[in-house]
């Protein structure tokens, strides 16, 4: 070997062993992954993210942690994780909440459509009409209806927050079925539902996903679903259509995003990985359970499906001149 040839190697060993340098970027994922959920545990968005990432973990062999980043209505955890490196590491569990905040929030310190990266649709349950019969003495939709004629503006709703699906399905279904509900705002699902069980609020329009154990568990009673079929795993809870509303469907949805500016190959990665982890039989039973049919949806369609949401979602918000400062 030539002294110009040893030269030219040992520089090139002391490039490659320099700190933060390697020949050959690690494979993704090779630490834990983040996957922030703008909502407190024990809600709609929890109830599925929490099952997808114990799945991911398995897959992927790296821990998948859930971040629970509550308020606002959910814009709060989407403002953190629109901030959040684009390095593959932080995703963002979204849902249909954030398809109406554009529409009611006048400023957001994100931009659903253009901070983020549509990587899965998740989950599809419907919305469930829930009440606590220990403060609302109904046995089905109808008697409820006439009993919130029959006490206009003492009736309660508990939601996620304004402008959450929970909030526009209720000021839907008073739009339709000309009652007064009073809105009562938590910071999610969770706390709402808890206080629901608890006796501390009246009724709920919650995501299926969140209220179905306390359903099977008899500590609150489903009147209807707001879809135009009844839900997997629930044969006995009627369509609100079914129960003397028609044309009551809001069905809620979960979906994943990367943070804009993720690595294409990380993004298509993640998708493929969803795509299995949904096809597992646990992950079947699960959202089976939780009343919601396992999404078949392309990235592109869920990418779609999220610029329709937007787009009618205003409509409603407009009906229901629902304004939030």
């Amino acid at each position: 070997m030539t002294l110009k040839h040893a030269l030219f190697l040992a520089a090139g060993l002391a490039v490659a062993s320099a700190p933060g340098l390697s020949m050959a970027a690690d494979p993704w994922p090779s630490r834990p992954v983040t996957i922030v959920v703008p909502f407190p545990a024990g809600g709609g968005t929890d109830a599925f993210a929490r099952p997808l990432a114990a799945q991911l973990t398995k897959q992927l062999g790296k821990s998948i942690i859930i971040d629970n980043r509550g308020g606002a209505g959910g814009n709060l955890g989407a403002g953190v994780a629109a901030k959040s490196a684009p390095d593959g590491y932080t995703f963002f569990m979204g849902g249909a909440h954030h398809a109406i905040a554009p529409s009611i929030y006048p400023k957001l310190d994100y931009d659903i459509q253009k901070d983020f990266i549509p990587v899965a649709l998740v989950a599809t349950p419907p919305q469930v009409i829930v009440v606590n019969t220990q403060r609302v003495p109904v046995k089905d939709l109808a008697s409820f209806i006439d009993y919130a004629n029959k006490n206009p503006g003492k009736v309660n709703f508990g939601s996620a927050g304004n402008g959450t699906s929970h909030h526009l399905a209720g000021e839907l279904f008073k739009i339709q079925t000309k009652t007064a509900l009073t809105h009562i705002p938590y910071r999610g699902a969770g706390p709402a539902l808890q206080d629901l069980v608890a006796g501390q609020v009246d009724m709920m329009f919650d995501g299926l996903g969140s209220s179905a154990s306390h359903i099977k568990g008899g500590r609150i009673k489903a009147l209807a679903v707001a879809a135009s079929k009844r839900a997997p795993g629930f044969p006995d809870v009627p369509t609100a259509a079914e129960a003397g509303v028609p044309n009551y469907e809001v069905s809620t949805w979960y979906g994943l995003f990367a943070v804009k500016g993720t690595p294409p190959e990380v993004v298509e990665r993640m998708a493929a990985e969803v795509k299995k982890a949904l096809a597992s039989p646990e992950l079947t039973t699960n959202w089976n359970n939780a009343g919601s049919e396992t999404p078949t949806m392309t990235r592109a369609e869920f990418g779609s499906m999220l610029n329709s949401e937007i787009a009618r979602w205003k409509n409603v918000v407009k009906a229901a001149n629902v304004k939030i400062d």
